[in-house]
């Protein structure tokens, strides 16, 4: 891997400087440059009285076989978050390559999210979004400072495999279907 470097003043002189941002790490360059890497979509979701809750997020991960956990990045700015962290099971949906209109609706700020929607809950509460890619239940297990975010780490308690059904894949702000390598 080639990084980007500054090359060093020459000898003997000075310079003075203001500090700034290091090369590209401004905000809209950040997000242009995470946008670069591909991502799948889960939809986290549990029910809050008898409505389901939930929002989309691509920065999902897994993190341990043994015991089974994933984590998630949830924007500290989230008004979804704090209604779900309380729930005691949550249901995530890895989402499928014809769910790309769901997607943006649940990660929309405005208007009924899950209108419209097949979705099932367990008797936990957790929700599942129908025709998802992959079900999984969790709970959470730990949150953590990530900077404009919390890095939630969740302990996996079910997991339910569609065979044959594609995700749906995030990159460049675009949605995209995996093809296979010929």
């Amino acid at each position: 891997m080639t990084m980007a470097t500054r090359a060093p003043e020459p000898a003997g002189t000075s310079s003075q400087t203001v500090p700034t941002e290091p090369d590209g790490l401004d905000t809209a360059t950040l997000r242009q440059a995470f946008g670069a890497y591909p991502t799948g979509v889960v939809a986290i979701s549990a029910l809050r009285g008898d409505e389901p809750v939930g929002f989309a997020a691509s920065s999902f991960v897994s993190i341990s076989l043994q015991p089974p956990m994933v984590a998630v990045s949830v924007a500290r700015t989230s008004t979804t978050w704090p209604r779900l962290a309380e729930a005691g099971v949550l249901g995530l949906s890895v989402l499928s390559h014809g769910q790309g209109a769901l997607c943006r609706r649940l990660a929309s700020r405005e208007g009924r999210r899950f209108d419209g929607v097949g979705w099932t809950a367990t008797p936990e509460g957790a929700v599942l979004i129908e025709d998802a890619a992959l079900w999984l239940t969790a709970g959470v297990g730990a949150v953590y400072d990530g900077g404009d975010h919390e890095i939630v780490l969740l302990e996996l308690l079910s997991v339910r495999l569609f065979a044959g059904v594609e995700p749906l894949v995030f990159h460049t702000s675009q949605f995209r279907e995996l093809l296979p390598h010929a």
